[in-house]
């Protein structure tokens, strides 16, 4: 493939436009050609405000035109599986937001539509969110700083006290986010990087908001999720345990706990920062991060590099969003059942 790659835009959210298209746009010889959006309106918009050259008023034209090489998909979970699997067929490199698919069996079938067309970068937005601090722990961790990790606690409060007035969201209506859970499949990416994989799952959920209104006042009866206690046997051999909320008022600030044989790294996950103590110290101390491990947002170079053949995709591949969607539906399933899930599937 030349050097000069051509990208089609599918889905123009908060996300493309503060990440994707400025990516994109610092790249030397990559050029966003066209852009569809849920309405001509705000395509036009958006191509207006990037200088973007096409509008398309669907996302079918997107993926067939041979006017692109790439397909940045933006849209919520509900289409990523169509829309993957078509630009695959299309013979287009994919980048698609997370969450990756609605469930694990769609996440399955994109994964092997994108081993059938093995000469295609296929490659999901990665969760960020401790970016800045992943190289130190995973050098921490393998120069067995804590020891043997025995017990991992990640405690996530997404919002505060229940409150049932806001408009629903996206992300609460199962038709559009299918079985993803508040942000679980981002922060068991995270533990995956640090930890590796769970072997089994048990899981108790609870909505303590029953439904919640739409813009048109439309009521919608709410299934997914809002509090969630899970327990987890990792590969590595710790126990994890996961408390994630939308209804914990006054909480602590988000963390993780790794407590080892000889040592606990806590981790600040609101301000980023480590902390590190010993066997026979009698506090923790803060760690440095050195400035050669600070982790950056580089999801469209790596994309785009990629293609070129200048380097292979880590922050996410295929592989790993069906086992970050294999442990949300292990965790739905022992909610529902009362069982211990075992993983893979």
């Amino acid at each position: 493939m030349s050097d000069n790659i051509r990208v089609g835009l599918i889905g123009a959210g908060a996300n493309t436009k503060l990440q994707h298209i400025p990516g994109f746009k610092k790249i030397d010889g990559v050029e966003i050609v066209s852009v569809t959006n849920r309405s001509i309106a705000s395509s036009q918009a958006v191509a207006d405000e990037y200088e973007i050259p096409n509008v398309i008023d669907n996302w079918i034209d997107v993926v067939e035109s041979p006017d692109n090489d790439a397909i940045c998909i933006g849209t919520w979970p509900y289409m990523h599986h169509p829309m993957v699997l078509m630009a695959l067929e299309c013979n287009k490199h994919v980048l698609t937001e997370a969450r990756m698919a609605m469930n694990s069996v769609e996440a399955n079938e994109m994964l092997t539509a994108s081993k059938i067309n093995q000469d295609l970068v296929t490659q999901i937005v990665p969760a960020p969110h401790t970016f800045k601090i992943d190289k130190t722990v995973k050098r921490l961790l393998s120069e067995n700083a804590i020891g043997e990790i025995l017990s991992v606690d990640l405690n996530i409060s997404l919002n505060g006290f229940v409150e049932t007035e806001s408009p629903v969201h996206w992300r609460q209506i199962r038709d559009f986010s299918g079985n993803n859970v508040m942000a679980l499949g981002i922060w068991y990416e995270t533990l995956m990087r640090w930890i590796g994989e769970a072997s089994s799952v048990i899981a108790l959920s609870r909505v303590h908001v029953k439904s919640r209104k739409s813009e048109d006042g439309k009521n919608n009866v709410l299934t997914i999720p809002d509090h969630l206690e899970i327990l987890s046997e990792m590969y590595s051999g710790p126990l994890a345990h996961i408390k994630m909320s939308n209804v914990t008022g006054l909480a602590s600030s988000d963390s993780a706990w790794l407590f080892g044989t000889e040592g606990t790294l806590f981790i600040d996950l609101e301000n980023l920062n480590v902390f590190l103590g010993k066997r026979g110290d009698s506090k923790l101390e803060p760690v440095s991060i050195p400035k050669n491990e600070v982790g950056v947002w580089r999801v469209e170079e790596e994309f785009i590099n990629a293609i070129r053949g200048d380097e292979i995709i880590t922050h996410t591949s295929f592989e790993d969003g069906v086992r970050y969607m294999e442990f949300i539906d292990a965790v739905q399933l022992s909610a529902q059942s009362g069982k211990k899930i075992k993983l893979p599937f």
